[in-house]
């Protein structure tokens, strides 16, 4: 799953996340107290999709240089 899930403390409601164990671009989606990091491709895009006012998909379109 491309999608992984991060840890809110629920007594702060803060996450924590060493950026240094992280390789590459990558892109963190909070929505209704919850928290994903996604690795980000190389060459494409990646859609965040809501739906009144909430995540409701994230889309990625890869594609290489020729």
């Amino acid at each position: 799953m491309r999608l992984q899930e991060i840890k809110i403390d629920p007594s702060t409601m803060r996450l924590e996340l060493d950026i240094m164990e992280q390789k590459g671009s990558f892109a963190i989606v909070v929505c209704d107290g919850k928290a994903r990091l996604t690795q980000l491709p190389e060459h494409g895009e990646t859609k965040i999709i809501t739906h009144q006012g909430k995540v409701k998909r994230v889309k990625f379109d890869e594609g290489e240089d020729f």
